[in-house]
């Protein structure tokens, strides 16, 4: 990896462990299904407009909608409106903190779907990751004031439930006809919005908004979503998917270091611990190994 990709994937990190930040902030005032539908409306119409600035590229091919809706809808309801829902639900009493920590299980949940979905064998090590998976999630939480709060246990369970909605979307994905990434960003955040809508009489809006509300509403709809995908499409295609799915690692860093910036939430031992086991729980089920650990290939004679 390049120095290019290398800046690409700490900033793609540091943009959606921002989101967890302006999740944090909004949701309590909007509540989680207004400030979600904002969230895929002002990135669908982003996209929108990157593809009539881009039309002339093949990377912003065109939805097709007669052909695609049925796929836009299911990836946009398992990678978007579930998953942005359950967050911001969640973000109304956890920490960003604990809620980008939490998102970092995606890949071992990542690991019984392909179980349940393809009949994928779990290896030992993957197993191994599972069980430090959840000691790290437990240690994360309940050592964690946040704990004690009322409707904790929901929230925790609504973060976990939309990382395990992540990984259904990354499973269908494989098993879908190939849609370009640009086209399957812009369709899915178009079906997200629609899917959102019927949920908002379910969640009103317990506030009235601010300018630093909307912005934060803002910075995730364009930012966190709109020039992520950008961002995390161009790493695929430079360095491939594998290479591009270790912002997973750098995503909790910066949910941390954002929270306690500007939230001034409280990092503990249980949140360093916690988030340590997490990690390392995950790359042991995603197999993933830094190249300075890995043996050097040998050169062959001829």
């Amino acid at each position: 990896m390049n120095t290019a990709n290398m800046l690409r994937l700490v900033a793609l990190a540091a943009i959606w462990g921002g989101s967890f930040l302006f999740m944090r902030i909004a949701a309590p005032v909007l509540g989680p299904a207004v400030l979600i539908e904002y969230r895929v409306a002002f990135a669908a119409l982003f996209l929108a407009g990157v593809a009539w600035v881009l039309r002339k590229r093949p990377s912003t091919a065109p939805l097709n909608l007669r052909e695609h809706w049925k796929h836009y809808l299911i990836l946009g309801l398992f990678n978007s409106a579930l998953p942005f829902v359950l967050f911001a639900f969640a973000a109304r009493t956890l920490s960003a903190s604990v809620l980008s920590v939490l998102n970092a299980t995606a890949p071992m949940w990542g690991a019984l779907v392909a179980f349940v979905w393809a009949r994928q064998p779990v290896s030992p090590r993957a197993a191994l990751g599972l069980v430090l998976g959840t000691i790290g999630v437990a240690l994360l939480v309940g050592f964690d004031h946040v704990s004690d709060l009322p409707g904790a246990g929901m929230a925790v369970g609504a973060a976990l439930v939309a990382s395990l909605s992540y990984s259904v979307a990354s499973q269908y994905a494989k098993s879908a006809r190939a849609v370009p990434p640009f086209a399957n960003a812009h369709g899915s955040m178009w079906a997200a919005a629609l899917l959102v809508l019927p949920v908002i009489p379910l969640f009103p809006s317990p506030g009235e908004p601010t300018v630093g509300i909307m912005a934060a509403v803002l910075a995730l709809g364009v930012l966190c979503s709109g020039i992520a995908y950008i961002l995390y499409f161009k790493l695929i295609e430079e360095v491939g998917t594998t290479s591009a799915l270790t912002v997973t690692f750098l995503n909790p860093v910066f949910g941390i270091l954002w929270g306690a910036i500007f939230l001034h939430e409280v990092v503990g031992w249980h949140t360093l611990a916690g988030s340590a086991v997490v990690l390392l729980g995950t790359a042991l089920v995603t197999g993933f190994k830094p190249s300075f650990l890995r043996a050097p290939a040998t050169v062959q004679s001829k």
